[in-house]
């Protein structure tokens, strides 16, 4: 089974930059889709980003221009560098893997991380 850890949430001022991290670690997995999603207080989860393993990118359009996912496939590891950010940014952040495991397809969240953006 594939565990996810989140780091780098935090409290910033508009204007600013933070940059998440989100580690998938187990056994006998092979990840397809890497993302994050964000749920402000009161709204329903929504996508932020996605990345594949070939490397096709999808953000939402709120994101364009300001926020850039990557991923180190060596690390299992996926990133949002998030510059810019504004106080509609605000939310807990959840990563999201999409993972290939003894022929079976399984989607997993990771715990959550708070993005604070203050005005």
């Amino acid at each position: 089974q594939v565990q996810l850890v989140e780091s780098g949430g935090g409290l910033v001022q508009a204007g600013g930059s933070l940059r998440l991290s989100c580690a998938a670690s187990g056994s006998s997995f092979s990840i397809n889709v890497m993302g994050w999603y964000r749920q402000a207080l009161g709204n329903e989860r929504e996508l932020v980003a996605t990345i594949t393993s070939g490397g096709n990118i999808n953000y939402a359009d709120s994101v364009k221009g300001r926020f850039t996912i990557s991923r180190d496939n060596a690390k299992n590891t996926v990133y949002l560098q998030m510059n810019s950010l504004k106080p509609e940014d605000t939310a807990v952040y959840y990563c999201n893997v999409q993972y290939f495991s003894g022929g079976y397809y399984f989607r997993r969240w990771g715990q959550g991380t708070q993005v604070t953006v203050s005005s």
